[in-house]
């Protein structure tokens, strides 16, 4: 490769990457107004007025779309366009239940096969979390949340069931995100995860299974918070 064509692959991936992270910050934001309410169920996303009230072209505005629209809050309708779809509070609870029984079953068999790769990609993560909630920052520890999980569905040596509960994590990821606001939840968490790695460190599947069970449902105090945190802003 020559000097130029090697300056011009490097400026375009800078360029995609800036993209990636314009589209990131763009769907974040309207995923934000979508659960919280302040955009209604069967609202239409306009890109051409999204990228105005943002200064970017149509291009991440569309990525962005396409984002909301695998997580299942967006129903792309062709020649029509995106709109906002409904999710009820029962469809809600059903997919958290659901969610829970993957992850412990995910985190009973990462506990009885995990490997030193994946215990040391664990504990980063872990200590990645540690480090957000040490910042006060709910939208960092989120990413870091994320990562965590993916690191258990990675060490449980079964593929199908990593691929459905990550399916799933993705479909309600705007709804832990929410959680995460919650005063004190962000702390929570963290303990929760702590107690998570030391039964997968320990190789105790049952303990491990029991403690994703807690940590994913939402019931109780933690149901009464996200209804109220799912009220539309006055």
């Amino acid at each position: 490769m020559t000097e130029t064509a090697e300056r011009q692959s490097v400026a375009g991936a800078r360029r995609q990457a800036e993209r990636r992270a314009r589209s990131g910050d763009i769907r974040d934001i309207l995923e934000q107004e979508i659960v919280t309410g302040e955009r209604g169920a069967g609202e239409r996303l306009d890109e051409q007025a999204v990228a105005k009230r943002f200064g970017v072209s149509r291009t991440p505005v569309r990525e962005a779309i396409n984002q909301l629209a695998s997580a299942g809050l967006v129903e792309q309708i062709p020649n029509r366009g995106a709109f906002v779809r409904e999710t009820g509070l029962a469809d809600l609870v059903e997919m958290f239940e659901v969610m829970a029984e993957l992850e412990a079953m995910a985190g009973r068999l990462a506990a009885r096969r995990i490997d030193a790769a994946g215990r040391a990609r664990l504990e980063g993560a872990l200590a990645a979390c540690e480090a957000a909630a040490a910042r006060n920052a709910p939208d960092d520890y989120y990413y870091e949340n994320e990562r965590f999980h993916d690191a258990i569905y990675g060490a449980c040596g079964n593929g199908f069931l990593a691929g459905e509960a990550r399916r799933l994590h993705q479909r309600l990821k705007a709804f832990r995100r929410l959680q995460l606001r919650v005063p004190q939840r962000m702390h929570q968490s963290l303990a929760e995860h702590r107690r998570i790695v030391a039964a997968i460190n320990a190789g105790d599947g049952e303990r491990a299974e029991a403690e994703l069970k807690v940590h994913i449902m939402v019931q109780g105090e933690r149901f009464a918070d996200l209804v109220a945190s799912l009220k539309p802003r006055g």
